[in-house]
């Protein structure tokens, strides 16, 4: 996939000291096409079971669930180990008939960027028995998120979509900013692990003793992005987990495949 080589550039985000700046940035207020949102997203790996065709793993869904006439609907991981965990699961399950045993030995998992996932979904909203996505947030970062709303005074029990951390100036200001390369590029982080936003948060602490981490989630993400025409989203980047950076230094940078449109069957 040709958006996995432009995940390379990402790691330079985090690959050592934030550098802070507080100035501004006057850019001109346009609403993101469709391809500027797509090509955020796409800086973020998300994980795939499929067999060896490439098809995603799924079950099919009974008319009228999730407002749709059938379809089916597949896991994504946020986590690459955890996808190869349900596998592993799978294999070493007993009492297994013949065809599922064959069936897990065939197995592997896909990263494919958010993005892809994004534009699918896009492209078939309006489509019969279209291919679904029930997105598998990771377990650690899904209790980060609930402890901060804990912390921050609200009354949660579980948190339903894949958390998103930002880091503010303070409760009632705008987000911190981080340059970024030789260019010295201002953006601004939303991190898909509060680990990296509690980095950032012990930067700026000593200067900004207000400074927090706000809890969103991607789809408020996407939905600002579409819907907003605010000049400070044009600076934003979403930034992959530890994991994800590491698994993504493993990966050629210059034969990455082109990705492609997902199937809307199931294997």
């Amino acid at each position: 996939m040709k958006s996995l080589v432009r995940w390379g550039a990402t790691l330079g985000l985090v690959g050592s000291t934030f550098f802070l700046s507080v100035v501004g940035i006057s850019l001109p207020v346009q609403a993101l096409s469709e391809q500027q949102i797509k090509d955020k997203l796409d800086s973020v790996p998300v994980y795939l079971i499929t067999n060896d065709k490439g098809l995603p793993l799924s079950r099919n869904l009974p008319d009228g669930q999730n407002g749709q006439k059938g379809g089916s609907v597949t896991g994504v991981y946020m986590s690459r180990q955890e996808a190869l965990a349900f596998i592993k699961e799978l294999r070493n399950a007993k009492n297994k008939d013949p065809k599922l045993e064959d069936m897990a030995k065939k197995l592997q998992v896909t990263a494919v960027p958010l993005g892809v996932i994004y534009q699918q979904l896009q492209q078939s909203k309006n489509q019969p028995n279209r291919l679904l996505f029930a997105f598998k947030p990771v377990d650690q970062e899904l209790k980060g998120a609930l402890d901060l709303l804990r912390a921050s005074g609200q009354k949660i029990d579980q948190f339903k979509s894949v958390p998103v951390f930002a880091v503010r100036f303070a409760p009632d200001k705008g987000y911190v900013p981080i340059q970024l390369g030789a260019e010295k590029q201002q953006t601004i982080p939303l991190f898909l692990s509060k680990q990296d936003a509690q980095g950032l948060l012990n930067q700026v602490k000593p200067k900004f003793p207000t400074a927090d981490i706000q809890v969103i989630d991607v789809d408020g993400v996407i939905k600002t992005l579409k819907d907003k025409n605010d000049s400070w989203l044009n600076q934003v980047v979403l930034v992959p987990s530890p994991e994800s950076r590491e698994y993504i230094r493993t990966l050629p940078k210059d034969n990455a495949p082109k990705p492609k449109s997902l199937p809307s069957k199931q294997p």
